[in-house]
């Protein structure tokens, strides 16, 4: 993201959380920032937030939210301000040096509860120095707690930017297994890669054996790489007759180079006419 744009969504989320709160609310949070020692205070004020800004749905402006969305972070919008007001306060600091930046900020996420995990996840795109971040954000990717990782994969654009691909790859196979919505996960398509296709092939055979069906959105990440070994795959799972998976497979066969694979959609005249009408894509799944 340009800085600019980064820019200007930090000072909406400055400006929001004014607006959201109380005066003396801001007054403690102005006592806070003006402090000569925010880092042994942190922990503390990072606590107590919530009891000082409420929890209510943050109210943004419209034309805030046009530049919130059009910077790729209108689902700010949806968040209640204790959680914006974190972020916030993450957000703004930095001690200048990265190793007492993370020496400050790393224990908040070792002692969290699960809102305070929720927000800690949350302000990763907004942290100073992200590189310092990327283990714990896969360290996150770990927990069983839904709403955590709600906030690691859906509608955080930090991990497509930042994690290795074994990583990523981790992300996204757990967002399956857990069955997150898995059209929120930011830089999906971009981040796609022939291991993680092979790893949810097997992942779909597993569940065809237990009679179970597909996320329809798995075939997506699939497509790009389709071959004679994953185009076999393909046929076993068109041949299911599950109308939303047999049309998932075919959105990821026209979007594949592997010419048998696309030969073998053609014999299934409701297929071939769906592709032709241009009536499938991604989000319809």
């Amino acid at each position: 993201m340009r800085d600019d744009h980064m820019k200007a969504v930090k000072e909406i989320i400055a400006s929001t959380v004014k607006n959201n709160i109380s005066v003396e609310a801001e007054k403690w949070l102005e006592d806070f920032i003006q402090s000569t020692d925010k880092s042994a205070q942190l922990a503390k004020v990072f606590v107590m937030l919530p009891r000082k800004t409420g929890k209510l749905p943050v109210a943004i402006n419209n034309d805030q939210q046009e530049v919130l969305h059009a910077a790729g972070f209108g689902y700010i919008c949806n968040w209640t301000i204790d959680r914006l007001s974190r972020v916030w306060l993450l957000a703004g600091f930095d001690l200048g040096d990265k190793e007492r930046l993370f020496s400050t900020i790393n224990p908040l996420f070792l002692s969290a509860e699960v809102n305070e995990a929720v927000a800690l996840y949350s302000a990763l795109p907004f942290l100073a120095h992200p590189e310092i971040w990327v283990k714990r954000c896969a360290e996150g990717i770990r927990s069983n707690i839904g709403s955590v990782l709600e906030a690691i994969m859906e509608n955080n654009p930090y991990p497509s930017e930042n994690l290795d691909e074994a990583a990523w790859n981790q992300l996204v196979l757990k967002a399956f297994f857990t069955e997150k919505n898995i059209n929120l996960i930011i830089g999906l398509d971009k981040r796609a890669n022939l291991d993680l296709a092979l790893t949810l092939i097997d992942y779909a055979k597993e569940r065809w054996a237990a009679g179970r069906k597909v996320n329809p959105q798995l075939w997506r990440l699939v497509g790009k790489f389709i071959n004679a070994e994953i185009f076999d795959n393909l046929k076993v799972g068109l041949q299911r007759y599950d109308q939303i998976e047999q049309r998932a497979i075919a959105l990821a066969v026209s979007q594949s180079d592997y010419q048998p694979a696309k030969d073998y959609i053609n014999t299934f005249p409701e297929l071939k006419s769906a592709l032709s009408e241009g009536n499938l894509n991604w989000d319809s799944f």
